[in-house]
């Protein structure tokens, strides 16, 4: 039987932003309770809430992400423990297991509470980036606010992943979830223009065809 799994966590005004970055807050333009005829409602927030999609146009002069090909958040994906401290880059000999599917999620623990901004938590090393690319990786995820250090202001993670042109989906909650082989679904709104969109991630536990490769 399938079984599918939430790995996004809930978007709502306390969910915690990078800071200086816009919150998510939503104003209600009608509502049934006041005798309008339907709910309608806006919202405001930064494109990198939540479980997200960064676009190569957030940290290079490269695409947005309504150009990027939507093949690389759907697929065949392996959730992989790196055993790191808070506040370290996560390095090969850090991986729990080799490394097994297109896709990659790295749990960390090192960002429990989406609902905090804690500033110590862990990212990826360059060695990791090239190493996961060297095996075929092309989305990497990590379960924290970035693939970066909270201070890392030149973007070393960020940067390598750029000249490799892995695909980067970050905040997600894998809290529960087994090691192992999945299939993920992560895909970004066609925002056009933006540096990144909110996604709804999800895996779920029936294998698929990759996308990404071609038919024999």
């Amino acid at each position: 039987m399938t079984r599918l799994i939430d790995i996004s966590p809930r978007v709502h005004a306390g969910t915690a932003v990078w800071p200086g970055d816009v919150a998510f807050s939503r104003s209600v333009v009608l509502s049934i309770a006041n005798g309008d005829n339907l709910e309608l409602s806006a919202i405001t927030t930064t494109v990198h809430i939540g479980a997200h999609t960064d676009a190569p146009s957030h940290y290079v002069a490269g695409p947005a992400i309504d150009a990027r090909d939507p093949a690389l958040y759907f697929g065949p994906c392996q959730v992989v423990t790196a055993a790191v401290g808070r506040g370290a880059r996560i390095a090969p000999s850090d991986l729990s297991a080799p490394v097994a599917a297109p896709r990659v999620l790295l749990r960390t623990g090192t960002f429990p509470d989406p609902d905090r901004f804690d500033e110590d938590f862990a990212a990826l090393s360059v060695e990791l980036v090239h190493h996961l690319a060297d095996a075929g990786v092309r989305l990497v995820g990590i379960d924290t606010p970035s693939v970066d250090l909270c201070h890392d202001a030149e973007l070393h993670a960020h940067h390598a992943i750029a000249d490799r042109d892995l695909a980067i989906l970050e905040g997600i909650v894998l809290d529960g979830v087994e090691d192992g082989l999945y299939t993920l679904v992560a895909l970004p709104l066609r925002l056009a223009g933006c540096d990144a969109s909110p996604v709804r991630a999800m895996l779920f536990t029936d294998p698929v065809a990759d996308p990404l490769r071609s038919p024999a």
